[in-house]
């Protein structure tokens, strides 16, 4: 039985335990005189009999996927003969893959041997074997767990505490896990980044003016060393995200205004869905709209004008970026704005004070820390944009202030960098993660400017 069948089924086993243990509550309530004698509502307790048959259930099943590739490999491969179980680790582990291939289908039989044969046979029984095993431990220890918690219905059981308590670790668990999450990413980047500035100096990184990071993965290639300068993609990242925000900060922040302020109910309720579409288009999309449309039109304006306008521009990455987290700067405006106290309008207004002059002097600055976070956020979104940047600004690491020239950023040559047939032991590979390292703090960076603006100028309304 497959991992989906068997959570499906354990869903509805939380489902039938649900409506059993509150139908049991009312049962006990009725034999003791009425449901004002439970201590609990009836769905608190059968929240609790539905815990208590997802959550051991539910540890079971990650248990046993956590093992079961591991076991399974174990199994398989100590049927194999001792001349194939003796093979390095990496032939034998391509050994398995074969077995694994045949037995799935996707390998032919005439790629194998007759031990690979006779292991996928093997392991197409074990597998089978675990997924029963599997099933039936599962169920029985989620039918087991809500009889348990049926049993414990009376009138004087705290269900409702049970159960929230439950739920606050369940909470805490969540939290902890994203903490945990964002430690195993930033530790992974870290480390092989250690072994990027083992080989190449951090000040060769940080202050280089050039980036060519062109290393050779084998000893008999051209081109054995390379440029690793981080200031022209820096110099880049913050022209094209400079454009971006110059087109986004000023169009976003004055349609929020006039949404929250002017419009009329029927406007708003249609012009702001509207805009918050262009949030969900996909970036390639954008990319197309940037390199067919955007890019020919500026350099056509520019050589109109007598300007060299490359094909590719940090203008028209920027313009169409600018174009895509309009939302992201209208949307968190608006919300904000919305959430200043009617009253702080209506004593502006009350003393005279034109709409105009209470938007500028009362609305705006009540709402500005809410007003720089989105800035912000809208700013770590353009920093970190990929598509947009490879399909209308190019690849070229250019060290320039221009925005009619072609530029790179930091993400685009992450990709780059790890397309391909790479080594984990080469510079060239080992920059990205020098550059994601980077790229890291300066996004925290924005976080910690953005929370200090927050608290700096917040306001405490009653």
């Amino acid at each position: 039985m497959q991992t989906t069948t068997v959570f499906l089924i354990l869903i509805a086993l939380c489902v039938i335990s649900f409506y059993t243990g509150r139908k049991r509550s009312q049962i006990v309530a009725m034999q003791h005189g009425g449901l004002d004698t439970l201590h609990s509502l009836p769905n608190h307790y059968g929240y609790m009999a539905a815990v208590w048959a997802a959550l051991p259930a539910l540890f079971v099943l990650l248990v046993w996927m956590g093992f079961e590739s591991s076991v399974l490999h174990a199994l398989v491969v100590g049927q194999l003969p001792q001349n194939i179980q003796q093979l390095p680790p990496d032939e034998l582990g391509l050994y398995y893959n074969q077995v694994q291939g045949f037995a799935r289908g996707a390998i032919d039989s005439a790629q194998l041997d007759e031990a690979q044969i006779s292991a996928a046979e093997y392991y197409i029984r074990t597998v089978t074997s675990f997924s029963q095993m599997k099933a039936t431990l599962v169920f029985v220890v989620a039918i087991i767990g809500a009889l348990l918690a049926i049993r414990r219905v009376t009138p004087v059981f705290r269900a409702r505490n049970h159960v929230e308590k439950i739920f606050e670790w369940v909470l805490f668990s969540s939290s902890f896990v994203a903490v945990l999450t964002t430690l195993g990413i930033v530790l992974s980047v870290m480390f092989e980044a250690i072994r990027f500035f083992q080989i190449i100096p951090v000040q060769d990184f940080l202050f280089g003016l050039q980036w060519s990071p062109q290393m050779a993965i084998r000893a008999n290639q051209v081109a054995a060393s390379g440029s690793f300068g981080f200031v022209p993609l820096l110099v880049g990242t913050l022209l094209i995200s400079t454009v971006a925000l110059l087109i986004a900060v000023p169009i976003g922040l004055m349609s929020a205004i006039y949404l929250s302020e002017y419009a009329s109910r029927r406007f708003r309720a249609v012009t702001k869905p509207v805009l918050e579409i262009l949030a969900g288009v996909p970036t390639v999309v954008y990319g197309f709209f940037a390199a067919l449309t955007v890019a020919p039109f500026i350099r056509e304006m520019g050589e109109s004008v007598g300007l060299n306008v490359a094909s590719e521009s940090a203008m028209a990455a920027g313009l169409v970026m600018g174009i895509m987290i309009i939302p992201f700067v209208m949307s968190l405006s608006d919300d904000i704005i919305n959430a200043v106290p009617v009253s702080l309008r209506e004593a502006s207004l009350g003393m005279g004070a034109t709409m105009n002059e209470t938007i500028r002097k009362v609305v705006l600055p009540a709402a500005l820390p809410g007003i720089v976070g989105g800035i912000l956020l809208a700013a770590s979104r353009a920093i970190g944009e990929t598509m947009i940047v490879v399909m209308a600004a190019g690849l070229s690491a250019k060290l320039t202030i221009n925005p009619l020239e072609a530029v790179t950023t930091i993400t685009v040559q992450i990709v780059t960098l790890l397309v391909g047939d790479q080594e984990f032991d080469n510079p060239k590979t080992l920059a990205a993660f020098a550059l994601g390292l980077v790229l890291f703090f300066v996004t925290l960076l924005l976080n910690f400017i953005a929370l200090h603006v927050v608290r700096k100028y917040r306001e405490q309304y009653e």
